[in-house]
């Protein structure tokens, strides 16, 4: 693909949708709690005094994941149960302006290890909206899916775009300051790349450091949302940076727009490797289509390509298949999802078509289809 391809397909996936899919959002008269908000704010509202000055409020906070995937390709198959994600741990506000919020992540199917790791475990100064301080291990968005919470994703799991240029382990040690003031979002960071282990890394690698700013061109163009981000991601390099890839630097830009009947997503990512590690260049792009306030039809389309052999990895089920990597590779999904409480109780199935070539031809060539249905539980 020219330089010329990518930027006609860079325009259209970020700018054509918003002209095309903006419709007016109709005005909806407040509805009292369901009985899925009532048993949620039981579950996991443990304490709420606002009287107290030392601690307000404590709540329970986790997700439980569960899948069934089956996947055929040429090249192998594999079909089974698994538990994708389960964490939690307390969300708790002190002192009116600070939050402490510490989860880890466990894996029920196996008892070495049952405690995987520690995702969140930091302190957020948060008496202004503009500015708020976040110090500790904490999520480090960037690419359109690497910015959503999994609890939020929209196909059942995020696309190989995100695999292969995002952080993945998603959770780094660092200090960020983030901050909204309509319209403009933004966020600056700095973490630790160090050796990775199961809490807060060794701190002997380097450290990158992450800017992100976006626009919401709702009110402009008539609809609920149409978000427009651009994120610039530096890592110095180092041989015991483990906790990322190998990246020096990123780029993406990325749209979100959001509409009572219809939404799309986008992104368009490229990066610069450092240590042998060569360059990707990746889009996606992403229709939704709300047929109703519960059900939502998804589909998806994901290009990358490296600039060397052996660059790019297959998806988490797609891997078990095939553990190959390869340099150019193309993928289609159509999913449903049905929301029985909005993001914290949904029923999700998506059909993924996607090939992978290997110019190296030493096993990381893939042509498949991979059916993965599960239940998002969130709170």
């Amino acid at each position: 693909m020219d330089r010329f391809a990518r930027g006609v397909l860079a325009a259209a996936f970020i700018l054509l949708p918003a002209i095309a899919w903006a419709q007016g959002d109709p005005k909806r008269a407040p509805e009292s709690p369901s009985t899925y908000d009532k048993i949620w704010t039981t579950f996991t509202d443990w304490y709420d005094d606002k009287g107290n000055p030392v601690i307000q409020r404590i709540l329970f906070t986790g997700r439980f994941q569960e899948d069934y995937v089956a996947v055929e390709a040429d090249e192998g198959s594999h079909s089974g149960w698994n538990v994708r994600r389960l964490r939690l741990g307390p969300r708790i506000t002190m002192f009116r302006d600070y939050l402490v919020h510490a989860e880890v992540e466990l894996n029920p199917e196996e008892h070495d290890p049952f405690y995987v790791r520690m995702t969140d475990a930091y302190v957020a100064w948060q008496k202004h909206a503009k500015a708020v301080i976040t110090v500790g291990k904490q999520s480090v968005p960037f690419t359109q899916e690497g910015a959503t919470s999994s609890k939020e994703l929209v196909t059942i799991d995020r696309s190989n775009l995100a695999n292969n240029i995002w952080f993945t382990q998603e959770y780094m040690p660092g200090v960020s300051l983030s901050g909204r003031a309509a319209p403009w979002t933004y966020r600056a960071g700095v973490y630790s790349s160090g050796a990775m282990n199961r809490e807060f890394g060794k701190f002997n690698g380097d450290a990158f450091t992450l800017a992100l700013v976006g626009y919401d061109f709702g009110s402009k163009l008539k609809v609920r949302e149409a978000t427009l981000t651009a994120d610039y991601l530096y890592q110095h390099p180092d041989v015991n940076n483990t906790f990322t890839k190998r990246w020096e630097q990123v780029v993406s830009i990325h749209f979100k727009l959001e509409q009572p009947r219809w939404g799309f997503r986008s992104d368009v990512s490229k990066t610069k490797g450092y240590l042998g590690q060569r360059d990707v260049f990746g889009v996606m792009a992403m229709p939704i289509f709300n047929a109703t306030d519960k059900l939502q039809f998804v589909t998806r389309y994901t290009y990358l390509e490296s600039d060397g052999i052996n660059e790019l990895s297959l998806a988490t089920y797609e891997n078990k298949a095939v553990s190959g990597k390869g340099d150019r590779y193309n993928e289609g999904y159509v999913g449903a999802n049905y929301y029985f409480c909005g993001h914290r109780l949904k029923l999700q199935t998506g059909v993924q078509f996607a090939d992978m070539q290997d110019r190296a031809n030493d096993g990381g060539a893939y042509s498949g289809t991979s059916w993965t249905t599960g239940l998002r539980i969130g709170w």
